[in-house]
């Protein structure tokens, strides 16, 4: 991306063994903190009350998650420094990385310290693995493994063999399963630990890093990235499509395309949402008492002039009004 909407993060303190911990989150921001030692932020791009579940595990150098979402999310997301990030859908649904979609028998990898995007569908699950970078390589080393690690630091997608990438979400599935059961069973959660490792390493050392995105696609990209950044330079302005095209010096029809194929939406669907999400934002960070007129101070600051359709929006997206989700707040 060409600017980050995302402070970098310190270097966490290593994590000793743990329970598995469960959160439960009926906030799409809220759920985007939950999350141990990523920066990251989320936007709900789908209609309807949002549901988010985390369930993580943490030993050393190594964390192992499940995250599923009821509505279709943007996420800016970071991990830790000297890290690697590999994210495995539980089923192949189309879901995008910097605005790739993710085929069949595919796992995604960043490196850490390095902001990526991910566009997300509803009723989605996804497991994740963050391994310390020394950590990975001194496994791969043991097990006589030998992936590209220059190479694999750049990469976005990598096509593995589809039993192996069985075998890996099983293994991953197993461990959390049983850290949910007995958090005492320290010698068994080690065992498969050491499973979901083996498997993710044999998929690298036998996986094909796909081939870094083309000029064509990194374009429309970069056009989307620039309509964002416009916006966001414009917050409290209703920005148009005319406006948008003038300023990134495209057509009416390329704009459509170019966010079509990286975000899977159009231009002002999507923006009509980014300020939506910054209204309730903004509306979360507050301290819960913000009258009517305090709401229509922050929607039309964040560009929605009319503040009866402004309202409509707001419910039509969150399932709630904005008063009734600071009621809501004030409750709690």
């Amino acid at each position: 991306m060409s600017s980050s909407l995302l402070s970098q993060p310190d270097t966490p303190a290593t994590p000793v063994q743990r329970a598995l911990r469960t959160v439960v989150a009926r906030d799409v921001d809220e759920h985007a903190h939950n999350l141990t030692d990523w920066e990251q932020r989320y936007d709900q791009i789908t209609c309807g009350s949002f549901e988010g579940v985390l369930q993580e595990w943490q030993s050393d150098g190594l964390q192992i998650f499940r995250e599923a979402s009821s509505r279709a999310v943007r996420q800016s997301c970071q991990v830790w420094p000297d890290a690697y990030w590999f994210g495995i859908e539980a089923r192949t649904t189309g879901m995008r990385i910097n605005g790739r979609q993710v085929g069949e028998d595919v796992v995604m990898t960043r490196p850490g310290a390095c902001e990526f995007e991910l566009v997300t569908p509803d009723a989605h699950e996804i497991y994740g693995i963050v391994v310390q970078r020394d950590a990975l390589q001194a496994n791969a080393a043991r097990l006589g493994c030998q992936p590209d690690w220059q190479r694999l630091g750049q990469a976005e997608l990598l096509k593995v063999d589809h039993g192996g990438l069985a075998d890996c979400r099983q293994q991953i599935a197993a461990l959390l399963a049983m850290a949910g059961e007995d958090s005492g069973a320290h010698a068994a959660l080690q065992l498969r630990q050491e499973a979901v490792l083996v498997a993710l390493l044999a998929m690298l050392d036998e996986g094909e890093i796909e081939a870094e995105a083309g000029a064509s696609f990194l374009r429309r990209r970069r056009i989307v990235n620039d309509a964002r950044e416009f916006a966001m330079a414009h917050q409290d302005s209703p920005v148009t499509v005319p406006m948008l095209c003038e300023a990134v010096h495209v057509s009416r029809r390329t704009l459509q395309y170019c966010f079509e194929d990286v975000l899977g939406m159009s231009p002002m669907s999507y923006l009509r949402s980014l300020r939506l999400n910054g209204v309730r934002r903004a509306l979360c960070h507050g301290d819960g008492r913000q009258a009517v007129g305090s709401i229509g101070d922050i929607a039309a600051a964040w560009g929605f002039a009319n503040f009866s359709q402004f309202s409509c929006d707001y419910k039509k997206l969150f399932g709630q009004t904005p008063s009734a989700m600071l009621q809501a707040r004030t409750r709690h």
